[in-house]
């Protein structure tokens, strides 16, 4: 089958698809986002189709109980943590922990993504709101970070040496590693947040077949060694991370569910506004 793909931000993505399904206009066969929750949004307007992938049976158990038996699935996966600039940070001056970025001596240095936009910041918010209460972006709006869209943003900042450590996801960030750049990942002592990118097929696909067949494929061993290749998490156990990364059952996790964030992402989205203005 050919696949023709459309990249951009999971909120923008989303926008898109509803744009489409309301104007009864489908265009797309599988959406595929990092914002877990819109899959049970689009599954209350029955717009998406019931289908059970045969390689769903083989996903890793990190992935338990994030998705929707019979209507959409892990197909890739990557952890927010913290990226530093290694020629600005010494290895014993980087933060430890979520908490260390409160810092003063980070003020104007620090890099993050937007919720509103970035379906893995959106994620990552929620979690630290869980863990330590909107205090904790009260206190980081204190230290003026460069707030951009992409959750990728930050990387582009650190590597331009204008902020030295920030929010990143672990997949670009070890990507731009590879590529020679001064980017090192921490894997935080209170938690690296786990954040999915689900897939499901479209209710009014185009190609529903070829959509079926292609959903199945994001959960194969093919393509679970193209992830790991791309430093992406893939969903199954029998593929490990490239050397330098560290495999999922040695991470201290953070895990939301679809439940909790279909709720609080929307919350957090527009806390976010009103603190970082």
């Amino acid at each position: 089958i050919k696949v023709s793909v459309i990249r951009t931000t999971g909120q923008v993505a989303y926008e898109r698809l509803m744009q489409d399904l309301k104007n009864g206009a489908p265009q797309c066969d599988v959406f595929s986002t990092t914002d877990i929750a819109h899959m049970p949004a689009l599954m209350k307007r029955n717009a998406l189709a019931h289908y059970v992938p045969d390689n769903a049976a083989f996903i890793s158990p990190a992935f338990a109980g994030l998705g929707e038996d019979g209507y959409y699935y892990p197909s890739t996966s990557t952890l927010m943590l913290m990226i530093v600039n290694t020629q600005k940070v010494k290895p014993e001056e980087a933060p430890k922990a979520w908490t260390d970025l409160l810092d003063p001596r980070w003020k104007g240095r620090l890099a993050f993504g937007h919720p509103g936009f970035s379906g893995y910041v959106g994620v990552w918010t929620v979690a630290m709101r869980k863990l330590y209460g909107w205090d904790y972006f009260e206190k980081l709006a204190k230290n003026n970070p460069r707030i951009g869209r992409s959750g990728n943003d930050p990387i582009t900042l650190l590597n331009a040496g204008e902020c030295v450590v920030g929010l990143g996801p672990l997949a670009a960030s070890l990507l731009w590693r590879d590529k020679g750049n001064p980017i090192s990942v921490v894997y935080p002592s209170d938690g690296s947040v786990l954040c999915i990118g689900p897939s499901a097929v479209m209710a009014s696909a185009p190609h529903p077949n070829a959509g079926r067949l292609f959903a199945n494929w994001l959960m194969s061993i093919e393509f679970a060694k193209i992830c790991a290749e791309a430093r992406i998490d893939s969903v199954r156990a029998e593929v490990p991370p490239k050397a330098g990364a560290k495999p999922l059952s040695e991470v201290k996790l953070l895990r939301l569910t679809a439940a909790e964030l279909g709720k609080q992402v929307p919350e957090v989205i527009e806390q976010w506004r009103d603190t970082f203005i």
